[in-house]
């Protein structure tokens, strides 16, 4: 029996890849494996727009709700983790559909792809240093030493300049050096990118941030709170629960934290298209085409 190819499912948020991943799998009789990094994390349904039970339509999905909000999310370990479940796939003949907006991770996965190591006592170091000196000041010694890195970095993502820093001192190279492009290709896998127009992106990331807070994120964020939330390197900074984490330490105005988060978004929309548009294997599809499962499948079969 001839093992299937993976098939991967990119592109922005809000684009309507989960809902693609369910048909596309459904049609080719295959499983979706989730490469969302804040899908990983058990309880962080709506403000990260997991599908639920019911709308995946009967498809198994893997690697959702593998995290407690309290753990760091690792690309090390998500690559063992995603390339395990994969293979096993493949080798039932069931086709493998990675489907998810976090594109190192996608890359991490079909990509031959190895991480700088760590050293716990390096990384113990600056973490120590970074909580003396403030998150701007480490920021700025990040930016003597690489600006490239300290350039797509922000200021406030601690643990990436903590990390930068880190593989600078381990290896003695530039963080910004280390930084993967795409390829070569593990598995040879069929790359659909699904995007839409800006200003209707823009548009769809104001209804699903509304839709959000409507369905009751504050409160999801809440009982996250109560479960070690703000403990969570990783989770405590994704989309939505930041803003109301914020606006619960401040005046609670949850209008200001829904305009925040659909801004952050749009900003990190660009950002996800900047990433995955440097991928030449990637074929492009609309979001808004009715066509949208034919031309995919088109795709898969060609």
């Amino acid at each position: 029996m001839t093992e299937p190819r993976p098939v991967a499912i990119v592109g922005p948020t809000a684009t309507g890849k989960s809902e693609l991943a369910v048909e596309l799998a459904s049609a080719l009789g295959g499983a979706v494996i989730n490469a969302d990094a804040m899908q990983l994390y058990r309880g962080m349904d709506i403000g990260t727009a997991k599908l639920t039970v019911s709308e995946r339509r009967g498809v198994e999905h893997y690697l959702l709700d593998v995290l407690e909000v309290t753990e760091t999310a690792s690309v090390a370990a998500y690559q063992r983790d995603a390339r395990a479940r994969l293979e096993e796939l493949m080798v039932a003949g069931t086709v493998p559909v990675l489907c998810g907006g976090s594109g190192l991770y996608v890359q991490a996965v079909l990509d031959e792809l190895r991480f700088p190591g760590t050293d716990p006592e390096v990384r113990a170091q600056l973490e120590g240093t970074a909580a003396e000196i403030g998150a701007e000041a480490m920021h700025a010694r990040l930016a003597e030493r690489d600006p490239d890195a300290a350039a797509a970095i922000l200021p406030s993502n601690v643990r990436r300049v903590v990390r930068a820093l880190e593989v600078i001192e381990i290896t003695g190279r530039p963080f910004s050096a280390t930084l993967p492009q795409p390829g070569p290709a593990r598995y040879g896998a069929v790359m659909l990118g699904i995007d839409r127009q800006r200003d209707e992106l823009d548009e769809r990331v104001d209804r699903r941030v509304r839709r959000m807070f409507e369905a009751g994120l504050v409160d999801e964020v809440r009982e996250l709170d109560r479960r070690g939330l703000r403990e969570g390197k990783t989770a405590s900074r994704a989309l939505g629960y930041r803003q109301v984490l914020e606006q619960l330490d401040d005046n609670g105005d949850m209008a200001a934290a829904a305009n925040a988060t659909a801004a952050a978004t749009r900003r990190f929309v660009r950002k996800q298209r900047s990433w995955f548009r440097r991928d030449r294997r990637i074929v492009w599809l609309d979001g808004s085409d009715r066509d949208l499962l034919d031309r995919a499948l088109d795709q898969v079969a060609s």
